[in-house]
């Protein structure tokens, strides 16, 4: 099987030349080729910067960089046994970067109509509005140093961590979210989950952290605030029944100690603008329209003027 595949990957560059000479329109599909792989390499290489995988994926390069130089230096047992190890490589890769390559395809998958067609402004301003009843709820949480975490879903659906919770499928208000974390309550230890414009869950359970550097110093809730937003691309916000501080986790980093303009901020950016786009100014239609009114509104002053002083000509005379 992998013969079949290395015989299908193999390049003839000197007959692949020729046939772009013979052929030069294919020098538009080789260029596309090329920026097909370019874009895709790029895409796995930020995919995986701010994780683990990264690390291994340097030493994947120098295993290669390393069964090359044997080749050229013919070292033939550690080519052979490099060469047998790369064979299996791609097996090796899918099980290493499992949890990457699923979230890249996860995000691959999800819809992009919206973004491309646009969406409605109501579901816009009901999304702004949320927002501000959940930095009110947080503030109020932080204030009185109640612990809690509420996570965000965004393109990725988080259907199993809602379901290790309690469903709830309720509006947003600030009251209820308040209520949820107050302690010794049945729903307060757990993640609150807000997707399409609702509480969907409460008292859910999140994956944990296990980056060692990280987690030093750091609690249950912030510890799952980042695990949720490594494997997902979802947004967390975590109170500290500690000290009452405002974090936030995205992207599988935490940024401590927020307050409450920042907090409003950040969601705003990466809930409403990221989803919907930048908010559009007055369109170019209604601003000439307004123009074409005031023209027509001298016109008519214009006019009226006009008239008012071929009647005083009119009266000078007789």
């Amino acid at each position: 099987m992998f013969e079949k595949i290395n015989q299908q990957m193999s390049i003839d560059f000197p007959t692949y030349i020729n046939e772009l000479k013979a052929y030069p329109w294919q020098i538009i599909t080789a260029v596309l080729d090329v920026i097909l792989v370019g874009f895709l390499i790029y895409g796995f290489f930020k995919l995986t910067k701010k994780s683990r995988a990264m690390q291994l994926l340097k030493g994947i390069i120098f295993l290669i960089i390393i069964t090359i130089l044997s080749s050229i230096l013919k070292l033939r047992i550690l080519n052979f046994i490099l060469t047998s190890f790369m064979t299996y490589g791609v097996i090796a890769l899918l099980l290493i970067f499992q949890p990457e390559l699923r979230r890249a395809l996860e995000q691959l998958g999800s819809s992009t109509f919206t973004k491309m067609f646009g969406i409605d402004k109501s579901l816009r301003n009901k999304t702004k509005e949320d927002i501000y009843k959940i930095v009110i709820a947080t503030e109020e949480l932080a204030k009185t140093k109640t612990g809690a975490l509420i996570v965000f879903e965004r393109d990725i659906k988080l259907q199993d961590i809602v379901e290790t919770g309690v469903e709830l499928d309720s509006i947003i208000s600030p009251q209820l979210l308040v209520n949820i974390f107050v302690p010794k309550t049945p729903l307060h230890d757990g993640a609150v989950i807000i997707a399409n414009n609702k509480i969907v869950s409460a008292a859910c359970i999140l994956p944990l952290t296990s980056d060692k550097d990280m987690v030093r110093g750091l609690g249950t809730r912030h510890r799952a605030a980042i695990g949720i937003s490594k494997e997902s691309d979802a947004i967390a916000v975590v109170v500290s029944e500690e000290t009452g501080k405002m974090s936030i986790a995205k992207d599988g980093t935490l940024i401590v100690d927020v307050d409450e303009d920042a907090l409003k901020r950040i969601l705003m950016k990466n809930l409403v603008t990221d989803r919907f786009g930048p908010e559009q100014k007055k369109s170019k239609f209604s601003e000439i329209k307004k123009k074409v009114a005031k023209k027509k509104d001298k016109i008519i002053e214009y006019k009226k003027i006009e008239k008012e002083k071929k009647k005083e000509q009119e009266n000078s005379q007789n």
